[in-house]
């Protein structure tokens, strides 16, 4: 299901959406640049530099790096870390591990992965940003994807894996929306084999099914919690619960909630 548009009408241009949505856009052709492809993302180096990886934060100073090791089909590389077992010497400069919480917000793996966080950026982050004000939607959306990589470090503290991406964030603003909006009805494109359909969709049942998806791939996940497809599932789940708990705190007083009038 890929949805299209909501049917909640906005006071006033969404202008910090629009913005999120740039910058995103814009790291990603930055990062490609320096290594890797369009489709496939960048290179592992560009990730590692600026990627937040749960082990550098929960390990003040031992910063991680690549080193290339001898496989069957030639060179390959891993990530180690300063501090385990075997690791000797340092890795090269790279920014503070606690810039990286923020860069790795506007970072991401593919052309997929930023295709999909910035088609739910851009109809779900207008509505949200149209209830909070700007300043306020801005704070949120930050600290969201904060709270998501949290979430995501207290799940799996030692892991090496780079964690990229506005998923979190924009997963809080889902959170948000949800409970601002529950009545609200979504335009779906919806994929059955052969046929495609467009189809209303209330969203608390879009987004609802979207979350129970997260805590089942999360929980299936337990063991490797990054998941056997490099997703962080829990800071998903993290930045969900972040946006549906906090939302209130928010979003304007005296703001009367927009009805769900049609307006596609």
């Amino acid at each position: 299901m890929f949805p299209l548009k909501d049917n909640i009408p906005l006071a006033r241009f969404p202008l910090v959406t629009v913005a999120l949505f740039a910058i995103n856009v814009i790291a990603y052709l930055l990062e490609i640049r320096h290594g890797g492809s369009f489709f496939a993302g960048p290179s592992a180096s560009v990730t590692v530099r600026y990627g937040a990886i749960p082990y550098e934060l929960t390990h003040p100073g031992s910063h991680c790096g690549l080193i290339p090791l001898p496989t069957a089909e030639g060179l390959s590389s891993t990530i180690v870390c300063v501090g385990q077992r075997g690791v000797v010497g340092s890795p090269p400069a790279q920014p503070a591990t606690l810039a990286t919480v923020f860069t790795s917000m506007f970072l991401h793996g593919s052309f997929l992965h930023v295709f999909a966080n910035m088609l739910f950026l851009a109809i779900f982050g207008p509505t949200v940003e149209d209830a909070m004000g700007r300043a306020r939607y801005l704070a949120f959306y930050l600290l969201g994807g904060i709270v998501a990589l949290g979430a995501q470090v207290l799940v799996s503290p030692d892991s090496t894996a780079p964690t990229l991406g506005a998923s979190g964030a924009i997963a809080a603003v889902l959170g948000g929306y949800v409970l601002l909006y529950p009545r609200a009805r979504v335009l779906t494109l919806v994929f059955l084999i052969f046929f495609v359909t467009i189809v209303e969709v209330p969203a608390l049942m879009l987004l609802g099914f979207w979350f129970v998806v997260q805590l089942l791939l999360g929980a299936s996940g337990l063991v490797s919690p990054t998941g056997a497809e490099g997703v962080a599932y829990f800071a998903h789940i993290g930045g969900f619960a972040f946006g549906a708990l906090a939302i209130r705190l928010f979003v304007r007083r005296g703001r009367p909630e927009s009805p769900p009038l049609p307006v596609y």
